[in-house]
C-alpha cells in the first residue's frame, strides 16, 4: 500500500516561554518514495490528527500518479506522441514559473474558515433488515390413472393412498420449511436491532466529533478577530500554506509577529536552483528510436532563478498583506534562504540570500500586474546581491528576537549634559544611558534600535542595538565604561567573549579613558570597535551636545565621594 510509505514522527509539544501551556504541537512527517519532508504544526492535537491526515492522502495520491506514469514510461516504446507530451510537459513547468506572481493575483488568499470545516456525511450506510422469504407451497399433486388402475378398484385405491400420502409429506416439509425461516428472521430481526443501535451510536460520534473540530475551527477563528498573536501567526502559516507552487518547490518558513509594532517577520525557506525545471524540449530520435532531452543554457537558468526569487518574495507579502482580514499587519520583513552545497568546501549551507522589509500602505501602492520584479523589489530598498545564482549571502534587515528580559526602560541624559559636565565623574547609570541615547541616535535613521539592560555595575551588556542595516547591522552589543584609568586588554578580551555568547555581529566599547596597546592589538581583524574618552566626546557634539574629560579632576572627585560613603 502507498500509505506503508509515510512516515509520522513522535508529536511533540511546543510550550510558551513560561511553560504554563502549549502553544502548539509539531510532528515530523515523511514519504520515502516521494523523498519528501513536513512539519506540521497546529495548536490543538484534533487538527493536527486532520492535517496530517490531508498531507497523507495528498503525498498517497502524489505517488499513485508518479507510479502510473512510471509504468507507461516502462511499457510504452517512445513515440512521437510520448516526445509532445513531454515537451507539452516541460512548456508548461517553465510557464508555471515565469507566471509565479501573476498566478496569485487572481486569487482571495484570505482564508476560507468554512472550507477548513469537516462536512462529511456518514459514510455508512444504515443497517437493512434481511428477511428470508417462505419457498411457495407446494401443489397438489393429482394421479393420473392407467387403463389398468382405471378398471381394476385396488390398483385405482393404492394409487390414490401413494399420492395423499405424497402430499402429505411435501406439505410437511414445506412447513418445517417455514418454521426454520421464521427462527432465522426472528434471529435476523434481533441482530437488525442490535446494529441499528450500534450504527447509530457511531453515527452519532462521527458527527459529534466532526462538530467538536468545527467548534475548535470556530474558535480559531474567533481568537484571530480578537487578535490573539499565536492565532495570527497560525492563520499567516494557513495563508502560506494554500498557496499553490510547483511540486518540487519547499514550502518551510518560520513566521514571527510583533504585536507592538505589527511587523511580520518571514523566513522563508525558497528553493534551489536544483528545484528548477530545466527542460526546454522532447524530441523522438526515429534513427536511434530513442527520446532525447534538449535543455535551457546555464545563463537562461539562472536568469529564471534570479527572477523567480524576486516573484516569489513580493507574492508572499502579497498574500500575507491580501489576508490580513483585520488589519493587524503593518509591515512584513522578508527574509529568503536557500539550502546548497558550498562548492569551495563542499559542505551544505544555508544562506540569506536577499532581505526586504515593507510597509503594507507602500506596497498596496504597488500595481503587480505590471511590475519587473527585480526594479520594483530595488524600489522597496531590498537587500541582494546583482545575481542571486551567486548565493551571495546578505545580512536580515530583521531576523532577531528582541524579547529580552534584560532590557529596561531609558531615561534622557544627553540634555542635562554641558561643558562643565566631566564624564568620568557621572553617576555609572547615568553614563550608561547617556551611550545609549547617542546610539539611538546614531542608528535611528536607518530604522534601528537600542536598548539598555538592567543596571548591573558589573560592566557586562549595558546596551545592545538592533541595526537593520544590511552591511554593519544585526545585532550589536555596546559596553560602556566610564574608567579614570587606561583600559587594559582583559576588557577587551571580556567584550569579544560576550559578543560570540549573545550571538552577535558587532561589539562596541565606550570608555572614558584610553586603552592600552594589547587591547588594541586584540581588538584587530575581530568584529569589534573601541571608542576612547576623544572618540566619545566626538559623537556627542557631533549629536548636538557638548561635555569634557577630566581625568585628574574626577579621580580626585570620584575618591571624594566614596571617602563620604
Amino acid at each position: 500500500m502507498t500509505s506503508d510509505l509515510v512516515q509520522v514522527g513522535q508529536t511533540q509539544e511546543h510550550w510558551n516561554t513560561a511553560g504554563t501551556r502549549i502553544l502548539k504541537y509539531r510532528v515530523d512527517m515523511s514519504h520515502q518514495g516521494l523523498n519528501e519532508h513536513k512539519l506540521i504544526s497546529a495548536p490543538e492535537i484534533s487538527i493536527l490528527g486532520q492535517k496530517v491526515h490531508l498531507q497523507t492522502q495528498k503525498w498517497i495520491e502524489k505517488w499513485q500518479i508518479l507510479e502510473v506514469k512510471r509504468k507507461i514510461a516502462e511499457e510504452k516504446e517512445a513515440s512521437l506522441e510520448e516526445a509532445k507530451s513531454r515537451s507539452d510537459e516541460a512548456i508548461g513547468a517553465l510557464e508555471k514559473i515565469d507566471n509565479l506572481l501573476i498566478h496569485t493575483l487572481s486569487i482571495d488568499d484570505t482564508v476560507d474558515w468554512e472550507s477548513l470545516k469537516k462536512k462529511d456525511k456518514f459514510p455508512e450506510k444504515t443497517p437493512k433488515l434481511t428477511e428470508r422469504k417462505y419457498p411457495e407451497q407446494p401443489a397438489k399433486q393429482v394421479p393420473e390413472f392407467s387403463f389398468f388402475e382405471k378398471i381394476i378398484k385396488s390398483k385405482k385405491e393404492r394409487k390414490i393412498l401413494e399420492y395423499v400420502n405424497k402430499n402429505a409429506l411435501a406439505i410437511k416439509e414445506w412447513k418445517n420449511q417455514k418454521a426454520a425461516i421464521d427462527k432465522l428472521n426472528l434471529k435476523s430481526k434481533k441482530d437488525y436491532k442490535i446494529q441499528l443501535i450500534e450504527w447509530g451510536k457511531r453515527k452519532e460520534a462521527f458527527y459529534k466529533k466532526q462538530s467538536a473540530f468545527n467548534s475548535k475551527i470556530e474558535e480559531m477563528k474567533q481568537l484571530y478577530f480578537d487578535g490573539n498573536v499565536n492565532s495570527i501567526v497560525e492563520y499567516c502559516e494557513m495563508v502560506l500554506k494554500n498557496s499553490e507552487y510547483p511540486d518540487l518547490f519547499p514550502q518551510n518558513f518560520e513566521l514571527e509577529y510583533n504585536p507592538n509594532n505589527k511587523i511580520l517577520i518571514v523566513e522563508y525557506q525558497i528553493p534551489p536552483i536544483e528545484s528548477f525545471p530545466n527542460i526546454k524540449e522532447v524530441k523522438y530520435i526515429a534513427a536511434r528510436k530513442e527520446l532525447k532531452e534538449y535543455y535551457i543554457s546555464e545563463p537562461q537558468l539562472n536568469k529564471m532563478f534570479d527572477e523567480a526569487m524576486y516573484k516569489i518574495t513580493l507574492r508572499t507579502i502579497h498574500e500575507l498583506f491580501e489576508a490580513d482580514a483585520i488589519n493587524c499587519i503593518d509591515a512584513i520583513s522578508f527574509n529568503g534562504w536557500v539550502n546548497s552545497i558550498n562548492k569551495a568546501t563542499g559542505k551544505e549551507e544555508n544562506n540569506c540570500i536577499l532581505s526586504i522589509q515593507v510597509k503594507k500602505e507602500e506596497f498596496l501602492e504597488i500595481n503587480l500586474s505590471r511590475i519587473d520584479p527585480k526594479i520594483s523589489f530595488k524600489n522597496l530598498k531590498g537587500v541582494a546581491s546583482s545575481k542571486l545564482s551567486s548565493l551571495t549571502p546578505v545580512q536580515p534587515i530583521l531576523q532577531i528576537s528582541k524579547t529580552d528580559k534584560r532590557f529596561v526602560e531609558g531615561y534622557d541624559v544627553a540634555n542635562s549634559v554641558d561643558t562643565s559636565t566631566n564624564l568620568a565623574a557621572m553617576d555609572w547609570q547615568d553614563f550608561e544611558h547617556l551611550i545609549r541615547e547617542l546610539f539611538e541616535k546614531e542608528f535611528q535613521s536607518n530604522g534601528g534600535e537600542v536598548k539598555v539592560t538592567q543596571a548591573s555595575k558589573d560592566g557586562g551588556v549595558d546596551a545592545i542595538a538592533f541595526d537593520p542595516d544590511p552591511i554593519r547591522g544585526g545585532k550589536i552589543v555596546i559596553q560602556a565604561k566610564r574608567y579614570t584609568n587606561t583600559v587594559g586588554v582583559s576588557a577587551v578580551r571580556d567584550l569579544y567573549g560576550t559578543v560570540l555568547n549573545e550571538g552577535a555581529t558587532k561589539g562596541i566599547l565606550v570608555s572614558t579613558a584610553d586603552y592600552g596597546p594589547d587591547a588594541y592589538k586584540f581588538a584587530k581583524d575581530k568584529p569589534l570597535t573601541l571608542l576612547n574618552g576623544s572618540n566619545l566626546l566626538y559623537l556627542l557634539e557631533k549629536h548636538g551636545h557638548h561635555a569634557k574629560i577630566d581625568i585628574r579632576e574626577a579621580k580626585n572627585i570620584l575618591a571624594e565621594r566614596e571617602k563620604n560613603k
